[in-house]
């Protein structure tokens, strides 16, 4: 093979340009909500702390991992074409495991930050230090480029022939198995399984770190305290519910219910759905932040029109 064909999501010109506009908004919000927060977060000293530097490395995930599947599709739509060539499969393939595994590892690691946070308060200097955290980040990096680079070798050295049509509309694992030889992906089959064991740990560890946080935030006895401890849980909750929810479904559903269409809704729902509502999802209820994004904003009008202004004169 030296191309894939994919999944096309309209056959008339008037609907691939609807996917077009509707892909590139998505996109647009994308790129606009976490350029802003890796903005916020880079420039306003205030929020140089634990928190906000695990969500600045949340939105370079996000930017990533929409922006190896997103561009590719719209192209192929305002191209009328369905063509990526095997290279950029397997590219396509690599970086969209590495950034969304990444993304999972982080959001575990986030998920302690809040615990030792809440539950741990007085340790929590020691225990989240500056050296801490980057060690936890690159952990979670690395943790994902293996993941990805494990199961690209596995998918990509297994023979294919049934032909190369895939069923979606990037590269996508279990769509590019499908065409797979008979019983020649029981070995990526044994590493679904490691990796699920891995995720199911992180999950478990996630749903814990929750059960001891809202323990300890019920027995805070003012209320002012208790609704600053939920606003600072809730939106990564949110996030991690909504990640975790779209992609178990994408990769466990049973063969009974799997369709052409469902899976790209499934698709999209996890792929690009999150990494758009993000940025919202943190912001929404975060006064620190909602402050450093309008002096982000702010600044850049600033600048601009200080630019403008030079090039009048």
């Amino acid at each position: 093979l030296n191309e894939f064909l994919l999944l096309a999501f309209a056959d008339t010109q008037e609907l691939q340009l609807l996917h077009f506009l509707l892909f590139l908004g998505t996109y647009l919000a994308a790129l606009l909500g976490n350029g802003l927060i890796i903005t916020a977060v880079a420039c306003d000293h205030h929020l140089h702390t634990p928190m906000y530097f695990f969500l600045l490395n949340l939105s370079i995930l996000d930017l990533g991992s929409i922006s190896t599947t997103v561009p590719k599709s719209m192209l192929n739509s305002l191209w009328d074409t369905r063509a990526i060539s095997y290279s950029g499969c397997a590219a396509q393939v690599f970086f969209f495991l590495f950034l969304l595994a990444a993304e999972f590892y982080l959001l575990t690691v986030m998920a302690y930050d809040r615990f030792v946070a809440i539950c741990r308060p007085l340790h929590y200097r020691t225990l989240m230090g500056s050296r801490a955290c980057v060690k936890m980040a690159a952990v979670a990096w690395a943790s994902g480029f293996l993941h990805a680079l494990l199961h690209t070798a596995n998918t990509f050295s297994i023979p294919l022939c049934q032909g190369n049509a895939v069923e979606q509309f990037f590269c996508e694992v279990p769509q590019i198995l499908k065409l797979s030889c008979a019983d020649s992906y029981l070995r990526e089959l044994g590493v679904l399984v490691v990796t699920a064991c891995f995720m199911f740990g992180c999950f478990i560890f996630i749903v814990l770190s929750y059960v001891q946080i809202f323990t300890a935030v019920l027995r805070i006895p003012s209320e002012q305290g208790r609704h600053k401890a939920f606003s600072m849980c809730l939106p990564h909750l949110a996030v991690v519910s909504l990640f975790v929810s779209t992609a178990m479904f994408a990769y466990l559903k049973p063969p009974s219910l799997s369709s052409p269409a469902l899976d790209l809704v499934v698709a999209v729902l996890y792929s690009v759905v999150p990494p758009a509502v993000n940025p919202l999802i943190y912001s929404m209820r975060n006064k620190e932040l909602k402050d450093a994004l309008r002096k982000a904003i702010s600044w850049t009008f600033f600048s601009s029109g200080k630019i403008a202004i030079s090039l009048h004169k």
